[in-house]
């Protein structure tokens, strides 16, 4: 059994903004997810996830940036960004303090999370990054990596090989460079959504499952969660 709970989250004196806990019986941990720059925490790929992820009693808080709060579609600044996944981890930690935290999100909400961590340490225990955004299309390069060489905790990536943000050599080549600390997880065929083409012969739920089991199986094995 899975229960949605609603809940906002103050990320600064003046403002709050919606939060979702998704949280499976007896969860093993709790993830504090946040949305990428083109979609809030109500997504369909976002929703598929921590469903997804709950099945393996992995818990979620996803939660509204403030620029999605306010119904508009630029991003906030970086800083303001990277503030409100520090005030949602604070949040997580309030509402179950019991569970071990990880951090992450899809797309630039991942790279935010661990770009709060490389300033300050979030004192979690890892990332997931559902789709790391590792340039922008077309334009191959690294240096919005750059600053993962400062995050001390395990991270796993979750990319897909026809990713136009994310390069699959180049990511790997990322990887490489952090050591023990990264995983990556290529799904074969998935795009920036880590979806498949119908072409592929294979099933988008099955893709999906993998994702979440990649996610469970990197926390029991690297987190001992």
């Amino acid at each position: 059994m899975t229960r949605a709970s609603e809940t906002s989250i103050a990320v600064s004196e003046d403002r709050r903004v919606s939060a979702l806990l998704l949280e499976p019986e007896a969860p093993r941990c709790l993830l504090v997810f946040a949305h990428g720059a083109g979609a809030g925490m109500h997504h369909a790929t976002i929703e598929t996830f921590a469903r997804g992820v709950a099945g393996f009693r992995i818990a979620t808080l996803r939660f509204q940036f403030p620029y999605t709060e306010a119904g508009r579609r630029r991003p906030d600044p970086p800083l303001v960004l990277q503030r409100s996944v520090r005030a949602a981890v604070a949040h997580a930690r309030a509402m179950r303090p019991e569970l071990a935290l990880l951090a992450g999100g899809r797309s630039m909400g991942g790279r935010m999370a661990s770009g709060a961590d490389a300033v300050d340490d979030l004192d979690i225990a890892g990332f997931v990054f559902h789709a790391f955004p590792l340039h922008p299309p077309g334009k191959p390069g690294t240096s919005r990596a750059d600053h993962l060489s400062q995050v001390e905790k395990p991270m796993l990536f979750l990319n897909g090989s026809r990713d136009r943000l994310a390069d699959p050599e180049k990511l790997a080549g990322v990887c490489g460079r952090l050591g023990s600390r990264a995983t990556l997880h290529l799904v074969d065929g998935g795009d920036h959504s880590l979806q498949v083409l119908k072409r592929s012969g294979r099933r988008q739920e099955d893709v999906d499952y993998e994702v979440a089991e990649a996610v469970s199986e990197w926390c029991r094995e690297v987190l001992g969660l």
